[in-house]
């Protein structure tokens, strides 16, 4: 069966809204501005829909020179994107770079939404983060992202998943930049490496899944499920595992319909 692009994603700023888009161009640090921004505390450590799960309801829209952001109940505020300014550490799990604050207003807003005190950062193009060295050569990068550049899942992976659940949940739920058709359930789980369009990819490891999958993207709001239900079938002994982490070894354009070849 031919497998196909179906679905593509990118996430400007970590733990809000996503965009979807007919194409996406690759660079070094994988999906053109995905997860280039993030919120921090004021100790500069990360904060995620972890501890935030209303951050799913700030949108974001993207122009060639500026970031759109929408906060509920406030007017959409506009970034220039910029690698100029004051620089300050910030920290993503174990890794610590370099980060550009984006002001007092969008801090403020994003502060009083939150309820509590939080920054906007932005990554500039010469900041490197590179990915876990064990799972890529030192030339691969990724932005403000968990760990890796690109996040895979099947449709049948989910349509799996639902079938197992009193009430189904949308695809939105685990964050996917990628999208495939034409796979069996899982079938993800068993490549090693896989070429989309002209973009190759190494499967790095599978995706390790959180209380983020519990959370609606449609009104900030956390459950149980699907995380339980997850739990009971795809549980190993590094986590509860659904979806699939990617290392681009190339650069150029993802398009949608884009068929994915499995090379190993």
């Amino acid at each position: 069966m031919k497998k196909n692009l179906v679905s593509l994603h990118f996430y400007p700023i970590k733990g809000c809204k996503g965009i979807a888009r007919d194409s996406l161009s690759v660079n070094p640090m994988g999906p053109e501005m995905d997860r280039r921004w993030m919120i921090v505390d004021p100790n500069g450590r990360f904060i995620s829909q972890r501890q935030e799960p209303r951050m799913a309801l700030i949108g974001t829209h993207l122009e060639k020179k500026h970031l759109s952001i929408g906060i509920p109940s406030e007017t959409e505020y506009r970034i220039a994107i910029s690698n100029e300014g004051l620089r300050s550490e910030v920290s993503i799990w174990d890794d610590v770079c370099l980060g550009i604050d984006q002001g007092d207003e969008i801090a403020g807003r994003l502060s009083r939404f939150l309820n509590r005190e939080c920054r906007l950062i932005f990554m500039p193009d010469d900041t490197k983060r590179p990915v876990n060295p064990k799972y890529a050569g030192p030339e691969s990068q990724v932005g403000f992202a968990d760990r890796f550049s690109f996040l895979l899942i099947s449709e049948a992976s989910l349509q799996d998943l639902n079938s197992r659940l009193e009430h189904s949940v949308p695809m939105n739920r685990f964050r996917p930049n990628l999208v495939i058709s034409g796979c069996g359930p899982y079938e993800e789980d068993t490549w090693k490496r896989i070429r989309i369009g002209n973009i190759f990819f190494k499967i790095a490891k599978p995706c390790s899944r959180c209380t983020v999958t519990t959370v609606d993207q449609s009104t900030g709001q956390r459950g149980e499920e699907p995380l339980r239900t997850l739990a009971s079938y795809r549980k190993q002994e590094k986590g509860i595992m659904f979806g699939q982490n990617l290392v681009h070894q190339n650069q150029g354009v993802l398009s949608l319909g884009d068929t994915l070849e499995v090379l190993e």
